[in-house]
């Protein structure tokens, strides 16, 4: 007997659950496999349940989109949002096509949001949640823990100081509860059309305080870095590798004839570039290594000449700034026999100088 919507929900969520019974970081559903989840960085197939049908799949798929979104996937073929099992748990998911069944990936989201000291990430990060303006910009590979990261700076600042914060996000992640300041989260098509219409909008909203989500295009970079010019403090995340990079990017997002602007803008309002690895630990669970850049003058000097690639020459020579360079972070989860040299050897992005360091 063909189960209804309900019972394709019900068996959704208790896959949902698994997830964070298990202490995993996401949930796959692909025709043909079994259902599998992600822990510690590895795939763990669900063997004990049944292989994944098209059917089933297409009924996971609509109890996730809703009849509210229906017509929305049926012309873009992706739907990325929230999904709340209850009181118990919440994910960002999306909803795909492949070779015409459905599939679903899952991102555990946790309701509390973690200190640094809970990340073990380096406390000189709160130097970055106490900047009155600027632009701070988290970056890594995707699903290494920038939303994470950046989740808790809003947060360290929503306990610290009084102040208006918005974030702008697809689709909202981690909700914050206003506590000395005031937080408005506002999610990509149902509060907004466009993350740099958003943007654009906060300099009519008395914010303090910005975070964008993700920053995919020019036009919301511009959109960041002229509402960092004009005075407020915007953090933001990109699928950059270290701090060079990020520059790069951010520089070359630019037609040529608007290039020598926007390396200007940048120098100017440019605070700092967090670049974060999860690396899978000798005794379980995700490592952070952390590469941290913060912006003094000799950095924005080489931003300003377009000297990019001298960047990390800079964090290499600026330990007593605070500053990190990956693989300086890297050697140091060696040495304390946090992870193994093998796996800070894949992660490193200089691995010759890494084997120098160790």
């Amino acid at each position: 007997m063909p189960k209804d919507l309900a019972g394709y929900k019900n068996e959704l969520e208790e896959l949902l659950l698994v997830v964070a019974q298990e202490k995993g970081s996401d949930l796959h559903l692909s025709p043909g496999v079994y259902p599998t989840i992600r822990v510690d960085g590895r795939l763990v197939a669900l063997t004990q349940r049944a292989i994944l049908d098209p059917e089933t799949l297409q009924g996971y798929a609509m109890a996730i989109i809703g009849e509210q979104n229906k017509e929305r996937f049926s012309q873009q073929k992706e739907y990325d949002g929230s999904y709340a099992v209850g009181e118990k748990a919440r994910f960002r998911v999306n909803v795909y096509l492949t070779k015409g069944a459905f599939a679903v990936a899952a991102r555990y989201i946790p309701f509390e949001i973690r200190t640094i000291e809970e990340l073990s990430l380096p406390p000189i990060l709160k130097f970055f949640s106490r900047l009155s303006q600027g632009f701070v910009l988290v970056v890594g590979p995707n699903g290494h823990g920038k939303s994470t990261t950046m989740a808790s700076l809003i947060n360290l600042i929503n306990k610290e100081r009084v102040e208006k914060i918005i974030t702008i996000e697809d689709p909202i992640e981690y909700l914050f509860s206003s506590d000395k300041s005031i937080i408005d989260q506002r999610e990509l098509y149902r509060d907004t059309n466009s993350f740099d219409a958003a943007l654009r909008s906060t300099f009519r909203e008395n914010v303090n305080v910005i975070m964008v989500g993700e920053m995919r295009d020019y036009a919301t970079i511009s959109a960041a870095v002229s509402a960092a010019e004009t005075g407020h403090l915007v953090f933001g995340s990109l699928h950059t590798n270290n701090a060079a990079q990020t520059v790069e990017r951010i520089i070359d997002s630019f037609p040529p004839a608007q290039q020598p602007q926007i390396i200007s803008q940048l120098a100017n309002t440019i605070s700092g570039v967090i670049s974060q690895r999860l690396i899978p630990g000798l005794r379980g669970g995700l490592i952070p290594a952390v590469e941290i850049m913060i912006a003094n003058s000799a950095i924005r000097n080489l931003i300003r000449e377009n000297k990019t690639e001298q960047l990390n020459n800079v964090i290499e020579t600026s330990q007593d700034l605070g500053m990190v360079s990956l693989n300086r972070s890297l050697a140091e989860l060696v040495r304390k026999k946090e992870i193994s040299f093998e796996q800070a050897e894949f992660f490193s992005l200089r691995p010759k100088e890494l084997k120098m360091l160790v």
